[in-house]
């Protein structure tokens, strides 16, 4: 108020100077006069500015809204995966299907975004999201402490538990008897993480890049046991002879998307689309379809 107040005194003190200097009618006096009033409007109504840089703040705010979900993308939701972990994710022709790809997809058409999927090696998949090339992922991924020190997750929207596979007849009859044993897991997933503990106790673990292949290896006699999330190991044991899956789970665990650590927006966004999937029962149904058989 008080610079406002001021640039009035200057504003007239000028206009008298340059009326007594050209005489009356001139343009200087004019443009004097023109200065004056527009000082005079402003000091008369302090509120004016206010609005309007207010108006600009309102403006600003609104444009940094729109723009806070941002993806890798413009228009698109990618996500990253590792298609080779039926039911959750695999190949069926060119297309990834599965419940992580259904939900994923539910979860894009919510935010208005086209989904895009991405199939890489799992041990890849972190830091893919943390260079920023991907949005998130969901690839029967297990929320982790290790993990969570790399990435954000967002609520869980299903648990597993990890099972152990071994032949018909098999010494091995619980997870306690792995001490020692050659076990099979795939690269990077959880059964790796967990296995991994045992290696101090005499354990050999034998790492695959997909599921199967651990799988081929036990039931070639190559490895003792496989451990390995409980739907894919299902799949695995009625594809193949010979195999069984142990009573007793090795652990059990809940899965959940995962985004760039401080990526809040995007975070939030799709917890918000899970909340609403399963509320209505969308998310039951999309594992139901998966899911059929014990």
């Amino acid at each position: 108020m008080k610079k406002k107040l001021t640039a009035l005194t200057l504003a007239v003190a000028m206009a008298a100077t340059m009326a007594g200097c050209s005489g009356s009618g001139s343009q200087a006096e004019t443009e004097a006069a023109e200065t004056t009033a527009a000082a005079e409007t402003e000091a008369a109504d302090p509120a004016a500015e206010d609005e309007s840089t207010e108006a600009a703040s309102e403006e600003a705010e609104t444009e940094a809204a729109a723009g806070e979900l941002k993806t890798a993308q413009e228009g698109k939701l990618v996500m990253v995966t590792n298609a080779e972990f039926p039911p959750y994710e695999y190949h069926e022709g060119d297309e990834i299907v599965g419940i992580d790809a259904e939900i994923a997809a539910a979860i894009a058409d919510k935010l208005g975004l086209e989904l895009v999927i991405e199939d890489i090696a799992f041990d890849s998949i972190i830091p893919e999201l943390v260079s920023g090339k991907a949005d998130f992922a969901m690839a029967g991924m297990t929320v982790t402490d290790e993990r969570k020190q790399s990435v954000d997750f967002s609520n869980t929207y299903a648990k597993a538990s990890q099972k152990v596979i071994v032949q018909e007849g098999s010494d091995i009859t619980t997870p306690d008897d792995l001490t020692g044993k050659i076990v099979g897991v795939q690269l990077g997933t959880t059964g790796d993480l967990y296995v991994t503990d045992l290696e101090a106790e005499g354990t050999t673990v034998e790492r695959f890049s997909k599921g199967f292949e651990a799988v081929q290896a036990l039931s070639q006699g190559k490895v003792d046991a496989v451990v390995i999330d409980e739907q894919p190991a299902q799949v695995f044991v009625s594809q193949t002879e010979g195999l069984v899956i142990l009573d007793d789970s090795f652990t059990d665990e809940e899965y959940a998307a995962a985004v760039k650590k401080g990526n809040t927006a995007l975070l939030n966004a799709i917890n918000d689309a899970l909340a609403e999937l399963d509320e209505a029962g969308e998310l039951d149904a999309i594992v139901a379809k998966y899911i059929t058989a014990e």
